[in-house]
């Protein structure tokens, strides 16, 4: 038997240290297995990820694993977004600003908010209903970035849906800090938006000053192993600062992520730099995924998935009927009115169609159910339907959008707008 005790504690034996080793040796393994496996095969990496975690946590060996928020939200998280941020193509990312802006805002509130109203209708305090809609409120960068860069979409298409991830990810935790807070009596309501604003702006504000002062450091250095080491402190470090200061990690790393990826290039960190980067992050990205997807499906248990299927599927329809409002009232409607003007061009039916479709959820909505307060009430039911909703995207969303992306015709640039 692996016993493997993540609460942040001291290892206190050799015995228990070779038992993470062992765990860590395996997973790396079970990851490598799954690549080879599912490279030729329609079935995205991540979803493969997850139908094995499900597969051990139902039928495997006894793993004494204890998922907590930290794991996910501070050890596995931020080098993810980051890896994603730095390598956003800047040129399609100023393209598709205004889609995003009102995919990563609005289209979260609109989304928690149909979430939260579905879920009232069926019996759950609107309280802890809206914190439900805000946890699955936002498509995750973790899924959506594995899941979508082996698909071949057109590279607007792919930025824009990256760039909503990243972003819109950042304002849905927001959101939940603000939904338990004012679920506990900690926060009232009239105070909401102007924390709400006050944050992704002070959290953007940190990942530019993080992202410079890193860039600045590596043109002095001129060494690609402390270069390295500098982006992996930039990617944590900035996350942890913003964290322990009360702002949002995840927006702040993804912004110094972008600064490194653009200001870098314009102001002289050297082209090997970046190659390295490249390579190193590619290999960081590939495991932490892999220790994400089989952490979210070790993390759900199926007997409970079924005794709470009827809010589950509820909740599925909430993010369904959010997710169609925002991307085609919202942003499609939109972009239609500014075609109308001559301002500037529709995005494409078919794109619309994607993003949709795309909206995956994954670690981030696994993290924050999990960081609920033990005193909140419902506690696990609430954590059960996320971990019902999140099965439903990975499972279903997640194992279609390849095919949707064939259908469409979207696997080349030919509908670039």
């Amino acid at each position: 038997m692996i016993v493997f005790d993540v609460v942040g504690d001291a290892v206190a034996t050799g015995e228990a240290t070779i038992h993470v080793v062992e765990l860590f040796v395996l997973l790396i393994a079970a990851a490598a297995v799954v690549a080879l496996l599912t490279r030729r095969s329609g079935l995205p990496y991540s979803v493969a990820l997850v139908l094995l975690g499900l597969l051990i946590a139902a039928i495997g060996p006894s793993i004494d694993l204890v998922v907590t928020p930290q794991l996910v939200l501070i050890a596995l998280v931020p080098g993810l977004v980051f890896e994603a941020a730095y390598r956003l193509d800047i040129v399609e990312l100023r393209h598709t600003f205004i889609g995003v802006a009102i995919l990563a805002i609005p289209g979260v509130l609109v989304s928690a908010g149909v979430v939260a109203i579905v879920l009232t209708a069926a019996g759950l305090e609107p309280s802890l209903a809206f914190i439900v809609g805000a946890i699955v409120s936002a498509t995750d960068p973790v899924s959506v970035i594995a899941t979508f860069r082996s698909l071949g979409a057109p590279a607007r298409l792919r930025t824009l849906v990256e760039a909503e991830s990243l972003f819109n990810d950042g304002t849905a935790v927001v959101v939940f800090s603000i939904a338990v807070a004012a679920a506990t009596g900690d926060v009232e309501p009239t105070n909401a938006v102007a924390w709400f604003a006050s944050t992704i702006v002070l959290s953007a504000g940190l990942g530019i000053i993080a992202g410079v002062v890193a860039t600045r450091v590596m043109i002095v250095a001129e060494d690609h192993l402390i270069e390295l080491a500098i982006s992996v402190v930039l990617a944590y470090g900035t996350y942890l600062v913003a964290d322990q200061l009360g702002q949002s990690g995840i927006i702040a790393t993804v912004v110094s992520g972008i600064v490194l990826g653009t200001y870098g290039r314009r102001v002289g960190v050297r082209a090997s730099t970046f190659a390295a980067m490249d390579q190193t992050w590619e290999f960081i990205a590939f495991l932490l995924t892999a220790f994400v997807f089989l952490l979210i499906g070790l993390a759900i248990s199926i007997g409970t998935l079924v005794d709470s299927a009827g809010a589950i599927a509820l909740g599925v329809v909430g993010i369904l009927v959010g997710r169609a409002i925002v991307v085609y009232l919202i942003l499609g409607g939109g972009s239609r009115a500014v075609r109308a003007t001559g301002r500037g061009p529709a995005v494409p039916t078919a794109w619309l169609h994607v993003l949709f479709w795309a909206g995956l959820r994954g670690a981030i909505a696994v993290g924050l159910a999990l960081s609920l307060p033990e005193d909140l009430p419902q506690r696990s039911y609430l954590q059960t339907i996320v971990f019902g909703i999140t099965l439903f995207t990975l499972l279903v969303q997640g194992a279609t959008s390849g095919l949707l992306i064939r259908r469409l015709g979207l696997r080349d640039d030919r509908h670039v707008a």
